[in-house]
């Protein structure tokens, strides 16, 4: 998992519209009930981060950290 990371945040900090096109993605499919999927599809058809049907760790550990950095920013308002 810790390679992955690495490749992870290494395509993060090469290319910084990463994380902004994941949250508007995130955004855009909060709520839903399957929102983990769309996101996952979505973000890997939009970015350079690839997110397979079947999900690693790190994957997971992705989509969480999306799910978390929605709810800080529904707790600012």
């Amino acid at each position: 998992m810790i390679e992955e990371l690495r490749v992870f945040i290494k395509k993060v900090m090469s290319d910084p519209t990463i994380a902004v096109k994941s949250m508007e993605i995130a955004r855009k499919y909060k709520g839903e009930a399957n929102a983990d999927e769309l996101m996952a599809r979505e973000i890997s058809a939009n970015t350079t981060i690839r997110i397979p049907e079947s999900w690693s760790e790190a994957d997971k550990m992705f989509l969480e950290i999306l799910h978390e950095v929605l709810d800080d920013e529904e707790a600012l308002y």
